[in-house]
């Protein structure tokens, strides 16, 4: 097996335990994610929020880039990192952004919810090996029950706004998928630096369009959640997140996010001052299971 395929399908050795750290520390950076666009939006127009972000992040991922002196990727894996541009560093935060406009928090990890099974769907179909039917089993019954839990916030009534998450599912798991690969023979960091410094042209154009025409109020909520959603959301946990990838595989890591609704849920309330009901610490128990099967899991 290649490392390239390695990277991609959980092995039928005992995961490491760093890589699960790495990934476990990238989910939790990325559950601050909606409530720190929430902020963001305080002070800034969607579209400059998601312009802005996309520029900073490309500030910092150019100077890590230039201060390391790192070499270009191989011609090869360019495509790949165009995906990760265009699903991780363009369309995620474009469209989460437009839904948190009139979709809550809470509804909105509705993509969170599905997002493991599509990064293990899109790993399987890279690599065309699949991990063991118990690993999908308990996939299926982790994503099936966020998703449930979160449709509930909302009545199970599709909007718009569920429109746009569902398309941040698809580009995000594509990203997530092809970052995972190449984290298995470059460092993650330099993954998601050259995805996000790909991206910045796309991001300056918007930002400058956006800017002049959506009026700035730079509220403490609103720069604390734009440099969050900058520097963490849109870089500085994918380093931890990819890194995590490259050593544990893609789908075995990707099942980690089945906890982050949770989180982002728990922020929501401490941050946001939204609420939610009691069946919060079942599904909790559910999906905490369900990591735990899906983390044993051998492949097939």
């Amino acid at each position: 097996m290649t490392a390239q395929q390695s990277s991609l399908a959980p092995t039928t050795t005992k995961p490491s335990s760093a890589g699960t750290l790495y990934a476990a520390l990238g989910v939790t950076s990325f559950s601050f994610s909606f409530p720190g666009t929430a902020w963001a939006l305080d002070g800034f127009g969607p579209w400059s929020a998601i312009g802005v972000r996309g520029v900073l992040a490309a500030v910092i991922a150019i100077a890590a880039l230039l201060m390391t002196r790192a070499p270009l990727p191989a011609r090869a894996d360019w495509p790949a990192l165009a995906v990760v541009a265009g699903g991780c560093a363009i369309g995620f935060p474009l469209l989460t952004t437009l839904a948190l406009q009139t979709s809550s928090t809470a509804n909105s990890a509705i993509v969170i919810g599905a997002l493991p099974m599509a990064t293990a769907a899109f790993s399987a179909i890279l690599t065309r090996r699949s991990p063991s039917k118990v690993f999908w089993a308990a996939a299926g019954v982790g994503a099936a029950t966020v998703v449930v839990y979160t449709l509930s916030q909302n009545h199970g009534r599709p909007t718009v706004a569920d429109l746009y998450l569902f398309g941040a599912l698809l580009v995000c798991a594509a990203g997530y998928a092809q970052g995972g690969r190449l984290s298995a023979r470059m460092p993650g960091w330099r993954v998601i630096a050259w995805g996000v410094a790909l991206a910045a042209p796309v991001n300056l154009v918007v930002a400058l369009a956006a800017l002049p025409n959506e009026p700035v109020h730079l509220t403490t909520k609103a720069v604390a959640g734009m440099a969050y959603i900058a520097a963490v959301s849109q870089f500085g946990g994918f380093v931890v997140w990819y890194k995590g990838m490259g050593l544990i595989g893609v789908a075995r890591a990707s099942q980690l996010q089945l906890a982050q609704p949770l989180l982002t849920l728990v922020w929501a309330v401490l941050l946001l001052g939204e609420h939610f009901t009691a069946a919060v610490p079942v599904t909790a128990a559910i999906v905490l299971t369900c990591i735990v099967v899906t983390q044993r899991a051998r492949t097939s």
